[in-house]
């Protein structure tokens, strides 16, 4: 037994560097990696040159080791707060304490003395220590190494791939205690015992290496094929390292090892090993063989002038139960095989090689575990990749990781204008019946209402009834005993009669008298300006009169003829005989009275949701047109008129309709306008043809719309190259979107979405939610009517309702 205290290697830890008492100077930087999945094959090659270009800068005598921790963890929410939403904390208690991975990655760069020897199996600082070199009491010789370190760190965060930040002083010495207690953030020392079995503290280890060329892959490269989500017309692609990375489900640490030699003399000692090779390969072939590797490597060196390297590369995993670690053996086995890396359970030489782990210890790594290669090979093995990463921004949606469905905060509005990505918020919603289209859109509506977002629905297929009762928003719909209902001549509080009020109003009246083809000339344009004006003073004089359709009509009927008879306007200027019969309709005791006469649901500009459902009335010649105009005057008055209060106005299937209507102009003029008035457009579709018949989708609505949410095209694989050209994907997103639900864990309910943010940023994610979520967001009839009747049973309230059903469903899962 030895006090850990008394052996261990380091010295001193100052100048946020890690000296050890043989000498060597280490500095140490937490690394942000590239989000796993979300990288191409070309960024996969650019990123791995990155690294070769980084280690050439490394002077002799130095060594990177790259450590990546992967830990179990369990999600908590930020918690429950009570000023959070019904759904929201159902949804807080749904993920709680929910498993991933949680991964960090760190760079140590440890620069060795010029006379160090060089540890090996029977020689480390395990067992000796010594007094310090002197040249490491020379400032120059640490700032020279500081330099080295400065253009290795610029070379990799220039890169665009990752982010490094140096650890100081004071976190240092809690860094190599993570270590030593494998992650563990107490602040004692925990036992190490390696035999009869090896233990630290109460968990169990593996340790599998890669220390011999013969347990190294014959082949290596950047990346490989992700089989999981791979189709027959695509390959998805993962860092090559990643099986025992981030797909490695289980506590693992993963070490990486670089030694930069003099390259003189490593050549000089592979030239003797040749030659010694050659004299003796008379005797057996596995010398003549060995003597023809050699040849080949040395020709390499000198033909391609590649930089030779020592690496080793291994696999530390733990387990605190003893029963789970045949289980774990097994994880980590088949992980190397899918690298085709012969596992290798280290037993003799764990103790040393877990000693040089040590944060500040890599030069003491034996050198015998270690094989000759070169850095393009060495940098192969890195691991490349990391866990996607939650936004800081306070808009957003929740989605699910897509190995755990650990929740995250995705910010698809304003982190990507921020960042360039984007240049508007629209977005292009395309997903086949069945795919998770409207559950996925209720989603977003709501997480983006509760942030105090004013939102405009138009639907044709009553998904959003759930969603608009909890919030208890406005729902329009027709039937024949409650008619949809609008007033566009009411001013609500805080709304004044301006110009834009009246402009809305008269295009509306306009619409109504005159059909598609036939034009309105400029005096009756003015005559309905005229009548406006002074409609409202008289509504503002006498206060019994309600403003509404039925009162205008009977003002122009009784009051206006007047004006016009005292003015003498001719008919042929503005026939009022004409216009009062041709909107006779609208006026009460008329076909359509109720339409334009409503009495409640007036004040549309401070009512944040409202839905407007035209499934009835999607094909009727009269009622469609002129809802659609008071939906766009609706929208686009909120629009201009609350200024810093972010909107947004959600088109489902309607918009083809609308397109038909002639209101084509109307939605080109929301996808180019919108963003200037901090809102944005969102157009749901589900076919594809509808994207390539209709010249407004692909002209307005897609070249305007940086924000591209697909859901399941795996019906359309055989076609999606159409698909692929008209949104414009790339390569990569392509394979992405063809990855969706391929591989979706069987024991949990979710579907999965891709996103795309200005072509540049793209991602697949889980779209999972509570059982409370899930009811208040389902399209399905029988599960919609249960709902219903659940909240029947509280006095029609929607959120006991749900509650209660959902509380049922739980309980008979359990």
């Amino acid at each position: 037994m030895k006090n850990l205290n008394d052996i261990l290697p380091v010295y001193a830890i100052e100048h946020n560097a890690i000296l050890s008492k043989m000498g060597d100077v280490t500095v140490v930087f937490e690394v942000q990696l590239p989000e796993l999945f979300t990288m191409s094959n070309d960024e996969y090659e650019a990123f791995h040159h990155t690294w070769i270009k980084a280690i050439k800068v490394l002077p002799v005598n130095s060594v990177l080791h790259k450590q990546d921790w992967f830990t179990e963890a369990k999600y908590k929410p930020s918690f429950i707060q009570e000023d959070n939403s019904f759904l929201t904390r159902s949804s807080d208690r749904f993920f709680n304490e929910r498993p991933y991975l949680d991964h960090r990655c760190y760079i140590m760069l440890t620069k060795k003395p010029a006379n160090r020897k060089a540890a090996s199996s029977i020689f480390s600082s395990l067992l000796r220590r010594t007094i310090v070199p002197e040249e490491t009491l020379k400032p120059k010789h640490f700032h020279d190494f500081m330099n080295h370190v400065g253009q290795f760190q610029k070379i990799l965060s220039d890169s665009g791939f990752v982010s490094m930040k140096q650890i100081e002083n004071e976190h240092l010495a809690d860094f190599i205690l993570r270590y030593l207690n494998l992650g563990n953030d107490s602040v004692l020392l925990k036992d190490i015992e390696f035999k009869p079995d090896w233990k630290i503290g109460e968990n169990h280890c593996l340790l599998y290496t890669m220390a011999d060329a013969e347990f190294v892959p014959a082949l290596c490269g950047s990346r490989i094929n992700y089989d999981k989500y791979s189709t027959d017309k695509t390959k998805f692609s993962v860092g090559f390292a990643s099986p025992i990375g981030q797909l490695l489900s289980c506590n693992h640490i993963y070490n990486q090892y670089v030694f930069i030699e003099d390259v003189q003399k490593t050549i000089q000692k592979l030239e003797s090993k040749r030659l010694r090779l050659q004299s003796l390969s008379a005797y057996s072939r596995e010398n003549a063989i060995s003597k023809e590797a050699t040849d080949n490597f040395l020709n390499e060196a000198i033909s391609e002038q590649r930089l030779p390297v020592r690496a080793h590369f291994n696999l530390l995993a733990w387990t605190d139960s003893k029963e789970e670690l045949k289980h774990i053996r097994n994880l980590c086995s088949s992980a190397l095989t899918q690298m085709d890396a012969t596992p290798k359970l280290e037993t003799e030489g764990s103790a040393q090689i877990f000693w040089a782990g040590i944060p500040g210890n890599a030069a003491d790594f034996p050198m015998n575990d270690t094989f000759d290669t070169f850095s393009p090979q060495a940098c192969c093995f890195f691991n490349l990749e990391t866990n996607y990463r939650s936004s800081v921004s306070p808009i957003g949606i929740r989605l699910g990781d897509r190995l755990s469905g650990k929740p995250l905060h995705v910010d698809i509005s304003d982190e990507p204008m921020d960042k360039g990505i984007s240049t508007n918020r629209n977005k292009f919603i395309l997903g086949p019946s069945g795919s998770g289209k409207s559950f996925f859109t209720n989603h977003m509506v709501r997480s983006y209402y509760e942030k105090g977002t004013h939102i405009v629905l138009v639907d044709v297929g009553h998904s959003y009834k759930g969603l608009c009762d909890m919030v208890n928003g406005y729902y329009f719909t027709y039937s024949e005993t409650k008619p949809i209902k609008f007033n566009p001549f009411y001013i609500g509080e805080g709304d004044i009669l301006d110009t834009e009020k009246k402009e809305s109003i008269k295009t509306l009246l306009l619409a109504l008298w005159k059909k598609d083809n036939e034009t309105f000339n400029r005096s009756e344009y003015v005559a309905l300006s005229n009548a406006l004006q002074l409609y409202f003073e008289k509504v503002e004089n006498d206060k019994s009169i309600f403003p509404c359709f039925d009162s205008f009509y009977e003002f122009l009927k009784d009051d206006f003829v007047a004006v016009l008879k005292g003015d003498n306007v001719k008919d042929k200027d503005f026939d009022v005989s004409n216009f009062l019969y041709v909107l006779r309709p609208y006026y009460k005791g008329g076909e359509f009275d109720y339409l334009l006469n409503a009495k409640e649901n007036l004040d549309l500009l401070q009512q944040r949701f409202i839905v407007f459902e035209l499934d009835n009335i999607k094909d009727h010649p009269i009622l469609f047109p002129v809802v659609t105009i008071i939906i766009m005057e609706v929208f686009i008055s909120k629009m201009r008129k609350l200024k810093g209060i972010r909107k947004m106005i959600l088109i489902e299937e309607a918009w083809k309709a609308i397109a038909k209507e002639g209101m084509a102009e109307y939605i080109k003029y929301l996808f180019k306008t919108v963003r200037k008035f901090f809102g944005e457009a969102i157009v749901v579709t589900q076919e594809v043809e509808d994207i390539i018949s209709s010249p407004v989708v692909k002209q307005a609505i897609i070249n305007n719309s940086d924000c591209m949410i697909l859901l399941d095209q795996s019906k359309y694989q055989n076609k999606f190259d159409q698909i692929q050209e008209l949104l414009g994907l790339t390569e990569k997103e392509k394979a992405l979107v063809l990855s969706i639900n391929k591989a979706n864990d069987p024991t949990k309910k979710y579907k999965e979405v891709f996103i795309s943010l200005g072509g540049v940023l793209s991602k697949v994610y889980r779209t999972e939610v509570s059982p409370e979520e899930y009811l208040a967001y389902t399209t399905e009839e029988k599960e919609k009517v249960k709902v219903q009747a659940y909240a029947a049973k509280f006095g029609g309230d929607i959120e006991k309702g749900i509650k209660a059903l959902a509380d049922e469903i739980i309980h008979s899962k359990n």
